[in-house]
């Protein structure tokens, strides 16, 4: 059984930093492009970010310079390094892996950017 788990969200100021991980289960990791989407209130899910089973890494514009996305597959896990945060940045972010044509998405977690 496939599972993803989101922590790291939180209430931060414009100009802060947060860092999101993503822990997975039911997967060989290593094997895996893990990626970062987001959705803010009233809008659609949005890609952020996303890396490769070799670490090729993939940004929208606009969270390019100011987001990392990197990955540990001694613990399963993706993080996201938020710096530099924007209002604009407020959504609730997830994490998601394609397996076997099938895509699988964690419970999300709230990131809240206040001016």
């Amino acid at each position: 059984q496939v599972q993803l788990v989101e922590s790291g969200g939180g209430l931060v100021q414009a100009g802060g930093s947060l860092r999101l991980s993503c822990t997975t289960s039911g997967i060989i990791f290593t094997w895996y492009r893990m990626g970062w989407y987001r959705q803010a209130p009233g809008k659609q899910r949005e890609w952020v970010a996303d890396i490769s089973a070799g670490d090729y890494t993939n940004y929208a514009d606009s969270v390019k310079g100011r987001f990392t996305i990197s990955r540990d597959n001694a613990k399963n896990t993706v993080y996201l390094q938020m710096n530099s945060l924007k209002p604009e940045d407020t959504a609730v972010y997830y994490c998601n892996v394609n397996v076997r044509s099938y895509t699988y998405w964690g419970q999300g977690t709230q990131v809240t950017v206040s001016s």
